[in-house]
């Protein structure tokens, strides 16, 4: 059982947007995804602002969004990133294999990063993801540098949603399709 403290807010504004996001695909009838909750057990509550101050984490998360768009069933992560080298230290291995397996059922899993200092998202593909994974698995770098991602799947800033990753997921379709 993991301890839930602060820290764990670190992402609330960018997933706050990637609500917005899904909010608003649900609204135009693209898409249903939903935030997954993370199951926890309270053990102190602070009285007077009614705020949970510590608690521990029922079980494992897998991934924090999963739904269909389009029929395609999907799920992804969010992170951040303050650097310009992501460490794979942030996606824990049950995430990996949830999304491993995910894949396995022909759905499409991936990572919606926000690098902050660059303020850019970015969609990093679950074929990616697995070969940064495996190269560390095999010893190699525990990271992936800026310069390692594709830049066609940065995301451009939308106008009608806050992180649009529709598009990306059409093209990381097409990638799988070129692939076969």
């Amino acid at each position: 059982m993991g301890e839930w403290n602060s820290r764990g807010l670190r992402g609330s504004a960018f997933e706050e947007l990637i609500n917005l996001t899904n909010e608003r695909y649900r609204e135009l009838g693209l898409a249903l995804i939903q935030k997954v909750p993370t199951p926890i057990t309270p053990i102190q509550i602070d009285q007077a602002t009614r705020h949970i101050t510590l608690a521990y984490f029922e079980k494992k998360s897998t991934v924090d969004y999963i739904g269909a768009v389009q029929g395609i069933p999907v799920c992804f992560d969010a992170k951040e990133c303050a650097e310009d080298t992501f460490s794979l230290q942030n996606v824990h291995e049950h995430q990996f294999k949830f999304m491993k397996e995910f894949e396995r059922q022909e759905g499409v899993a991936f990572l919606l990063i926000y690098y902050t200092a660059r303020e850019q998202y970015y969609y990093l593909r679950f074929a990616r993801l697995r070969e940064f994974y495996e190269r560390m698995q095999h010893g190699g770098r525990k990271s992936f540098r800026l310069e390692e991602t594709e830049p066609d799947f940065f995301l451009a800033r939308g106008k009608s949603v806050p992180v649009p990753y529709l598009e990306a997921i059409q093209q990381d379709l097409n990638y799988r399709e070129q692939s076969q």
